[in-house]
């Protein structure tokens, strides 16, 4: 039937009337050509005002909703809204795609912006966060991404003027980005008071770091950096909704209707407002405006385009109209001119010129307008309206004729009958209505038939009938005028139809798909002189079918730019047109028919490319007309590769078991046995469902690939080498150009594809993240440089790499149905064509995206499945072999002709410098001349060929060929047989390689005394094959049935078979001739056995649960075992031939004793005291440990045991070959495992004398010989096995040290929350009792005393301006590691403390800063390469890896000028625990903190991730580069080390293997070169470990360090000092000889956190956060920094004289700190926990308050204690000494605040003590008389108390009037202002008001110092935080203090903060 093929004919799109103005900003701009770009719908338009002429982009798949211009403006960015958006870049003069970038945004892109070189582009998505990412356009690649806001962002821009500044504005706020590496951070504008907090609609950068921004009140907002700085007021009345930047200023536009030009510094230059031009209307809206040179361009909210003449700014020009707001539904066609007619819900109709593109006439209607139709005359317009009305308008001057108003409802269709004289109007409430033309509309009838709304009407061209289609899908007739209905069928046929708009009837069945009933076609328009059809659907497209197309799912061609429902669509008056509306988009479509005959002179116009083919011919009835495809083919699409379990899930799920079965796995468990195995050879090739996957390579050998290894197979000496790195099978191969690199693709959940080099067999890339389920086809560029692959997913996804980087480059989606082959384009790398099931496609790379066009046939032939494709000689040509044995020869992407080849399908190709080679299913090879005009040279691959020394056998003639390679003077020919042959060129035939064939591989046996094995497979042949070096088949024999199982018998004369269909045969084992045969089961017969010695009895088993029993000897039935409960899986005999031992597929193991059946019972523990002739059983205690802990999700099907009985290899299902020792009791037996088949192994033997293992693989069709390596031989090899699944629970040793570490939790500042357990309502949310006397004082009354005495001495009083970081106390060497180290020839040190890295002159003492960090640093390195001198990486904690500012991140800065050269943000949550660079300083390596420690990879300079993947469940403590690589690293950590390498894009990792040294134990490895926590050091060679240095230190060893200069190693540990022992030792190279050195700190032990050399000093960080300075030669020590070591640091005193101050820790020591010299004087060992510190006025005297609540006073000069006393049991919070010397205050957590009298005396009797404080006191302060005691306490409360009585003062007067002596209160109405808006979690933890009594300093919580003019009473009060980046950060209650002591000349002093960081003091100045 004709609807079978989609019809000849074409639409063009030609005009497209609208442009989108709504929701919609800056979209229209002047191209370079000085034509205008704009879009509409799905379409981007470049419209050319000269010629007045449109250029079409049609690259996206919905609407396109934002645009911008590159600076050169000539290229385009489009961003579309959609499920899966994506941006195009296109360019404006040719319309085709530059660039496609995706797989990022989600919902829809709503604004992009190119930067001012135009390299980068920056788009904001409207998902949730509103992202922004930064991409580099060309490469498609995504260079940086963070969460945009909380809200709609309306603008993005760059700064053109600096480099990586962005803005961004929206919804109540503006942002200022700036990008560094991968991060990007924003900086939030601040308001403040110069203008209102609202939304900024659009902005524009300008010099000095000016931004004008558009904001929703017509106000233009100017900001400088991140301030607000003016405004300009009033600039429009309404909303600013576009700002465009041009040389002379800048132009805005706006709701109001008005343009305005500014100059360049903002200054007004005119104004146009286009409300008062003649073309201007009430309400007209600006929407977007550009700006060049005398011409402004100014688009509407109502679709018009105006072009502005500055100097006749009143006279607009309209270049564009089209409709605006609601939805378009009415269009009608003049019946005699060229005129069309639409109406919207705007309430316009509108008349468009199809000739001159033009709207000619408007008139606006009372009522939403939604059909209309014009009479056959022409002269009359009717249109049906919303509200149920109709109107009839005269079409020449649109004058009304007459207004009639039936009905209620919306009209949906009205149409004029064909005579003229009637009008059928359809209603929403299921009515037509009949009105007489003439009769001036009267009414003549109604047509009642239809349940549901009309939606399409049309006459019969008599005008007697009218059918009618409704919303239930009903199609009814009706007499006219009358409207009765007609229910007889005959009359019915007979009508004919005027017009066809209907979409229900016979004729048009073919436009709904096959098996569907929906109705989401909105129109139809019948063609009847062209026989087409054309229709409008709901998700855009208009399509073409032949008309009439009477069964469902016909053929058509389809064209996509509407983005919406199209709504209506409609032939012209003579059908040159198609005309169609869309719905939502408001626009008008009009399409040029291009018939059949035209066709022809068209095809030079390539068919328009777009993702989704505009000229596709796709169909749902695709396969109805296809040719039965061939049945090779047939059964390969039918293959899946699915797996119930992928190899990626296995460690998850072994987690999970574990989980379950964390109690059962108590028994110490078995070793793993000493013998190992190693591949080698392997019989097989994997040819039926593969092609093009058989390649010589440089040197000749042949390089093809079976199950999961690629073979490397050299001829001459019948040797094979295997690539073992892929877990699952292999499904593809191609060859690198010059032939010594293979990529090989295999099957998998994200399956990988590996590059490997063929002489080394190491991994030199693995790709891997795009594709699902498996990889089917790869192919590498002529360049080599890049490689193309296809994945088996649903839609064939298609990803090209730069394999040397890992790097996707592209991704499209391939096509629904199978790809077969992709083939790189040899002269241009940016092309490649596809070619699978009906599918060649010819695609070609932009950006990240590729563009497929599908290849034309045209009248040559049809659309054919090809199976192969090569180019010819020139880039245009391509050949194509098809499934029915043509060649087509391709030019472009039209097909030229085809030429017959093969009978049946052509399944390789190969292209020789003159000509080609192809090989088909009829098993011939031919070679072509360079045209194919000729067939050169066939050759038969027939047994008859063979030559005479070829070993194996062909198992028939003319096999089906699947690859053909050429090289070294020969054809190698592969075969779907799994053979691969030679073909000589003069043509004789050698076998090379041989396994079964398709079909299942189960029956193995091993010969008794000769290294032969038998096969039998479900491919119905039974082999034998040589194990011995020639390697060969010796014999095979066909069977009439598939067969399970084989035996030899104990004298190897005969072999017993057992096949599918239950019966078995006896064949002679050297003849394989038939000896005897029995049939008595149905079933499958499972497992046969010879009984041991004569071999008298022979045991069969069947799945029919039964075995028999045959006396060999007789031929006949002696026994049945019966008893079994489901099938018998295997059987073994005793030695003495009496019992057999069964297993059942139930998990039974059973006993039969023979030759009678009878069922015994065996306790187990005897079962392994019989001397048993064979073990294959699975089942039983001997071979409990080799079940997996996944045991549910995996089969062990196979065992086998060594004759000496100490080696027991299994085969499961998933693939591994395992080793036990046997006997393998107790669960979980550690083993030894092997991957190389890749799905279930099914049978597993070992040889006569254990030489070699022999295994089966089920589905890969491969025997897989392995030899047996004893214990003790070793030799270095590339495979080894992976430890077993549960690692061992005994690990060497403790130390709390490191179970401290690993087990700590880090806090996150931005998670802060309180240090102190405060309660009750914060400061600034309290209500204040309003005083008694409010009125103002009388000026006669006393002046208030000051609130402070103040030491201002002649001095003025100065306010503090700013605080600068001077000086920092502290190191962490607490729980980090190697984060020491000298710069600059060890003049300078680098380390880090809080969240500084600090820069320290070894000479001068002095510091400096890198304070970008804003949270905890927990790892440092040091960039040893001489490119990049002085480079540190420091990373710190941070929470969620969400991208945005809080998230971890690492910083790459340069020591000595402290620049940010690139910033890392990371997705390792919680933070980042190592960094390190790569030898040539290029790379870094990170490790997390987060559950799975990733490793990840960076490219630092460029901020791009290489590679990441989960490093260890447990802490990795370190990570390094070898120091002479690039792409080797090791990590050690907790019972771990492994050795990595990185290939491409991908980890591949080795664990570090113990086995060959006795008794070695994983340990806890805790430094890369190796120290272990018990103080062993390993030393490994590759990933083997080949000796320790036993008791390197006493405890753990923490830090190595090695350079390349000498060799020498640096070890660092835990250890007491001793004669001959020392913390630090330097090695030899050899790790034989050390000298130790000890750190003369006075510690009972030392522990080395960090070791470095340098030019003869060793750099020591310790745990006790000191850092030491050794010297090599003399061993002297000089300690550089000192810290408080563990806890917070609460208690901080300044001395009230001279520069120094004390501080006291809960590490029970206080300290005293010179300001000057930079170093502690002197430190006190306390013995338990200090809380606070107190120097006494004079300076002689210091109080200290611990923590269990006794006090302790010192006198300075001699440190003696003065006295001590302890009446409290809880924590003394604050001390204090009276100004007069008298009195001592003690204020302490039990509520209370005890006074003592100094004057009495060392005895320390408490005088009295303040009553009912309500809380904890926090802080006390004396008045300056001695009298008052002020009490801040945690319930948020100030109190004040007399002195010395404790009486509560409550006289609010009196308060007020009291001076004091010092103010560390953070309450009280002073200091207000002091409580930030965000303290809901946070608290203000302290505070000092400075000497001079002006100036107030914080800190709080979130790690902030804050500097305030004091008294602050305001909320809130403005502050500057100069130290936000301070080290301090954030507090939790279980660590550190931070110090601060801001002092200039004792100005003031800072209060406590608690921190949990390094415990460290910083002094700010």
């Amino acid at each position: 039937m004709a609807a079978r093929s989609a019809p000849s004919c074409h639409l063009r799109l030609e005009w497209v009337y609208g442009y989108r103005g709504h929701q919609c900003r800056n979209n229209l701009y002047y191209t370079a050509a000085k034509e205008i770009v704009y879009f509409v719908a799905g379409v981007g338009v470049v419209y050319s005002p000269r010629e007045h002429r449109q250029k079409f982009y049609r690259g996206h798949s919905d609407d396109i909703i934002s645009l911008a211009l590159h600076p050169e403006r000539v290229l385009v960015a489009t961003g579309q809204v959609g499920k899966e958006p994506y941006i195009c870049v296109w360019d404006s003069y040719t319309v085709q795609t530059i660039s496609i970038l995706k797989d990022v945004h989600t919902h829809g892109i709503a604004c992009l912006a190119f930067d001012l070189d135009g390299q980068r582009l920056v788009s904001v998505g409207l998902d949730s966060k509103n992202a922004v990412c930064v991409w580099d356009w060309k490469r498609g690649k995504m260079l940086s991404m963070a969460p945009g806001h909380t809200d709609r962002i309306f603008d993005i821009s760059w700064d053109l003027y600096q480099p990586n500044k962005l803005v961004s504005c929206g919804v109540k706020h503006i942002k200022f980005w700036s990008l560094c590496g991968n991060a990007l951070t924003p900086k939030r504008g601040v308001f403040g008071k110069t203008g209102d907090l609202q939304t900024i609609l659009c902005l524009a950068c300008a010099r000095d770091e000016l931004t004008y921004s558009g904001a929703l009140n017509g106000d233009i907002y100017v900001w400088k950096g991140i301030n607000l700085i003016r405004t300009i007021q009033g600039a429009h009345t309404a909303g600013i909704f576009s700002m465009n930047a041009c040389e002379e200023g800048f132009a805005t536009g706006g709701r109001d209707g008005c343009i305005r030009l500014w100059d360049l510094t903002f200054k007004p230059i005119t104004v146009i407002d286009l409300r008062e031009t003649d073309q201007g209307y009430k309400g007209l809206s600006v929407r977007s405006v550009c700006w060049r040179g005398d011409h402004i361009l100014v688009g509407t909210q109502d679709s018009e385009i105006f072009e502005i003449v500055v100097h006749e700014r009143n006279k607009p020009f309209l270049i564009m109209q089209g409709h605006c707001e609601g939805e378009l539904w009415a269009l009608a066609i003049h019946p005699t001119k060229p005129l069309a007619v639409t109406g919207s819900d705007d309430r316009s109709v509108r008349i468009w010129s199809l000739v001159d593109h033009a709207l000619i006439a408007r008139c606006n209607m009372e009522e939403p307008i939604r059909c209309a139709a014009v009479n056959v005359d022409g002269i009359h317009l009717a249109l049906g309206m919303k509200d149920g009305s109709f109107t009839v308008l005269r079409v020449r001057d649109m004058t009304e004729v007459v207004h009639i108003k039936d009905r209620k409802e919306a009209i949906h269709e009205l149409k004029y009958s064909p005579d003229g004289s009637y009008l059928a109007v359809g209603c929403n409430d299921s009515s037509v209505d009949i009105y007489g033309v003439a009769q001036r509309y009267k009414k003549f009838g109604e047509c009642v038939g239809s349940l549901s709304f009309i939606t399409h009407l049309d006459w019969s061209s008599d005008s007697r009938y009218l059918q009618t289609n409704d919303g239930n899908g009903k199609r009814l007739f009706y007499r006219m005028p009358g409207g009765k209905e007609m229910t007889n069928k005959e009359e019915i046929k007979g009508v004919h139809w005027a017009s066809w708009t209907c979409v229900s009837g016979l004729e048009v069945n073919g436009i709904w798909p096959k098996y569907s009933d929906i109705n989401d076609i909105n129109s139809v328009d019948g063609n009847y002189i062209g026989q087409v059809l054309v229709s409008a659907d709901d998700y855009g497209i208009v399509k073409l079918f032949r008309y009439p197309c009477l069964r469902k799912g016909a053929k058509f061609k389809k064209y996509i730019g509407h983005s919406a429902h199209v709504t209506n669509v409609r032939w012209s008056h003579d059908y040159q047109w198609v005309i169609s509306i869309g719905g939502a988009d408001h626009s008008v479509f009009q399409w040029k028919f291009i018939p059949e005959r035209k066709l022809k002179d068209a095809l030079h116009i390539a068919p328009q490319e777009s993702l989704a083919d505009s000229n596709s011919d796709e169909s749902d009835s695709d396969l109805s007309d296809v040719p039965e495809l061939d049945s090779e083919i047939e059964q390969e699409t039918q293959l899946t590769y699915r797996r119930q379990v992928y190899k990626e899930d296995l460690p998850q799920l072994k987690e999970q078991y574990k989980e379950k079965q964390k109690s059962g796995t108590s028994k110490r468990r078995e070793r793993p046995p000493g013998n190992s195995i190693r591949l080698h050879f392997v019989h097989g090739y994997r040819g039926y469902d593969c092609r093009s996957n058989l390649f010589y390579t440089q040197i000749g050998e042949i390089v093809y690939h079976v199950a999961a290894v690629g073979v490397i197979y050299n001829r001459q000496q019948n040797t094979q080498r295997f690539y073992l790195g892929h877990d699952d099978d292999i499904l593809c191969l191609a060859l690198h150009p010059l032939k010594d690199y293979v990529a090989t693709g295999q099957v998998g959940r994200d399956p990988s594809v590996h590059i490997w080099d063929t002489e080394t067999i190491k991994p030199l890339s693995v790709l891997k993240g795009y594709h699902q389920y498996g990889v089917c086809a790869v192919d590498f560029s002529a360049d080599g440089k890049r490689l193309a692959s296809v994945g088996i997913d649903d839609s064939h996804t298609i990803v090209l790499w730069d394999w040397k980087k890992g790097e996707k480059l592209s991704i499209a989606r391939g096509s629904k149905d199978k790809i077969f082959v992709v083939k790189m384009n040899p002269y241009v790398p940016d092309k490649l064509i596809t070619a699978g099931i009906k599918h060649m496609k010819f695609w070609r790379r932009a950006g990240g995206g590729l563009i497929g066009r599908k290849g034309y046939v045209g009248t040559l032939g049809k659309n054919d499945t090809m199976m192969c494709a090569v180019y010819g000689w020139t880039e245009e040509m391509a050949f194509s072999g098809t499934s029915t044995g043509d060649v087509c020869i391709w030019r472009d992407i039209f097909l030229v002709k085809t030429v017959k080849a093969h009978d049946g399908p052509v399944f390789s190709m190969h292209a020789l410098e003159k000509g080609f080679v192809t090989g088909g299913k009829d098993g011939v090879v031919a070679l072509w001349d360079d045209s194919f005009e000729r067939c050169l040279k066939t050759y038969a691959i027939k047994r008859a060929a063979l030559a005479p020394g070829s070993k194996g056998l062909l198992l028939e003639d003319n096999p089906s060929i699947r690859a053909i390679s050429l090289g070294h003077g020969h054809i190698l020919v592969g075969t779907k047989n799994g053979e691969i042959l030679e073909v000589d060129k003069s043509g004789p035939v050698t076998l090379l390689v041989q396994g079964h064939m398709e079909g299942e591989v189960w029956g193995l046996a091993t010969h008794p005394y000769l290294p032969i094995c038998a096969t039998v497979s479900d491919d119905k042949t039974l082999r034998i094959w040589d194990l011995s070096p020639s390697h060969c088949m010796l014999a095979v024999r066909k069977l009439k049935k598939g067969g399970r199982c084989c035996c030899f018998s104990p004298d190897g004369k005969a072999l017993a078979v057992g096949l599918n269909d239950g019966s078995f045969l006896m064949a002679n084992a050297d003849t394989l001739e038939d000896l005897v045969s029995f049939h008595h089961r149905k079933d499958i017969i499972s497992d046969i056995r010879f009984s041991p010695g004569s071999g008298k009895y022979l045991a069969v088993a069947s799945h029919d649960s039964f075995i028999d029993i045959y006396n060999v000897m007789s031929s006949k039935r002696v026994g049945i075992c019966k008893g079994a409960t489901s099938y018998i899986t295997h059987i073994d005999w005793d030695i003495r031939g009496k019992l057999l031992r069964v297993n059942t597929g139930a998990k039974e193991q059973l006993f039969f004793e023979a030759p009678r059946g009878k069922k015994q019972t065996i306790p187990s523990g005897e079962v392994e005291k019989i001397g048993w002739a064979s073990w294959t059983s699975v089942l039983g205690l001997c071979c409990e440990g080799i079940w997996p802990v996944i045991g549910e999700v995996t089969d062990v099907t196979a065992s086998c045991l060594t004759s000496d009985k100490t080696v027991l290899a299994t085969g499961d299902d998933l693939g591994f070959v395992k080793l036990f020792r046997y006997p393998t009791k107790g669960k979980f037996g550690k083993f030894k495992k092997y991957v190389a088949h890749s799905t279930h192994v099914t049978n597993v033997r070992w040889t006569y004398d254990d030489s070699m293992l022999v295994t089966l693989g089920g589905t890969d069709m491969s025997l897989m010989v392995w030899t047996n390596e004893m214990e003790g031989y070793r030799e270095k090899r590339p495979c080894d096995s992976e430890e077993s699944d549960i690692d061992s629970e005994e690990d060497g040793g403790y130390d709390s040290d490191v179970t401290r570490e690993n087990e700590i939790s880090y806090t996150i500042r931005a998670l802060s929350t309180n240090i102190r357990p405060m309660f009750g309502i914060k400061p600034h949310l309290q209500q204040k009792e309003p005083s008694i006397d409010e009125r103002p004082p009388v000026s006669r009354a006393p002046p208030q005393p000051e609130k402070l005495q103040t030491n201002n001495v002649g001095k003025k009083k100065r306010p503090i301006e700013d605080l600068v970081l001077e000086l920092v106390f502290g190191y962490r060497g607490r729980d980090c590691r190697n984060n020491v180290h000298y710069l600059n020839d060890g003049d300078d040190i680098i380390y880090h403390t809080a969240s500084v890295g600090i820069l320290h002159n070894v000479a001068t003492g002095t510091q400096s800063f890198y304070q970008e960090h804003n949270d905890d640093i927990l790892c440092l390195t040091v960039n040893q390469h001489p490119k990049f001198i002085n480079i540190v990486a420091t990373g710190q904690v941070g929470d969620s890896a969400d991208m945005s500012a809080t998230a971890p991140s690492i910083h790459i800065w340069d020591a000595m000028s402290k620049q940010t050269l690139s910033m890392l943000r990371c997705y390792h949550s919680k933070g980042v625990c190592s960094v390190s660079f790569s030898a040539t300083g290029k790379l870094l390596l990170s490790v997390g903190l987060d559950p799975e420690h990733t490793i990840t990879i960076w490219r630092w300079q460029e901020g791009a991730k290489i590679a990441s993947r989960a490093g260890h469940n447990q802490r990795i403590f370190v990570a390094e580069f070898r120091p002479d690589s690039d792409s080797q690293f090791v990590s050690v950590g907790v019972k771990h080390v492994k050795f990595w390498t990185l290939a491409g894009r991908a980890l591949l990792s080795k664990k570090g293997l113990l086995s060959t040294l006795e008794d070695a134990r994983m340990q806890t490895m805790l430094a890369v070169a190796f120290g272990t926590i018990s103080g062993d050091v390993c030393v490994w060679k590759d990933h083997i470990l080949c000796r320790i240095v036993a008791r390197a230190h006493n405890g753990p060893v923490f830090a190595m360090y090695t350079t390349l200069r000498d060799g020498l190693i640096v070890t660092g540990g835990k250890e007491r000092p001793s004669k001959e022992g020392g913390a630090v030792k330097l090695w030899d190279q050899e790790l034989r000889r050390c000298r130790a050195f000890r750190l003369e700190t006075g510690q009972v032990t030392d522990c080395v956190r960090s070791v470095c050399r340098g030019k003869g000093k060793i750099l020591v960080g310790t745990r006790n956060a000191e850092i030491i300075e050794v010297g090599e030669k003399n061993a002297a020590c000089n300690i550089l920094v000192n810290g408080h070591v563990d806890g917070p640091i609460w208690g901080l005193a300044t001395h009230p004289s001279r520069d120094f101050f004390l501080s006291a820790a809960e590490d029970g020591t206080v300290r005293l700190w010179d300001i000057a010299d930079k170093k502690m004087l002197n430190k006190v060992n306390l013995g338990h926990a200090a809380r606070t510190v107190c120097y006494s006025p004079e300076g002689d005297m210091v109080a200290i308050g611990m923590k269990n609540g006794e006090f302790i006073i010192l006198l300075v000069s001699s440190l003696k204690i003065w006295g001590k006393k302890r009446d409290r049991r809880c924590a003394i919070h604050d001390i204090r000494f009276s100004p007069d010397s008298r009195f001592l205050a003690v204020g302490s957590s039990e509520n209370s605040v005890d006074f003592y009298d100094l004057t009495l005396g060392p005895t320390l009797n408490r005088i009295s003590y303040c009553k009912d404080i309500p809380s904890f006191v926090i802080q006390m302060d004396f008045s300056a008389d001695s009298r008052h005691l002020q009490v801040s306490t945690g319930c948020y409360k100030r109190h004040v108390y007399e002195v010395p009585s404790g009486k509560h003062l409550m006289d609010q007067a009196a308060i007020d009037r009291i001076t004091w002596a010092t103010w560390t209160s953070i309450l009280g109405d002073e200091v207000m202002g002091i409580w930030s808006r965000h303290a809901e979690k946070a608290d203000v933890n302290c505070a000092c008001v400075s000497h001079s009594g002006i100036s107030l300093v914080t800190g709080d919580d979130f790690g902030m110092i804050k500097l305030f003019d004091f008294p602050c009473p305001e909320k809130f009060f403005i502050c500057l935080e100069m130290c936000t980046y301070a080290s301090l950060k954030d507090m939790d209650a279980e660590k550190t203090l931070h110090k601060l002591t801001a002092l200039r000349n004792q100005n003031y002093t800072g209060g406590k903060k608690k921190n949990r960081t390094k415990p460290c003091m910083v002094k700010w100045c």
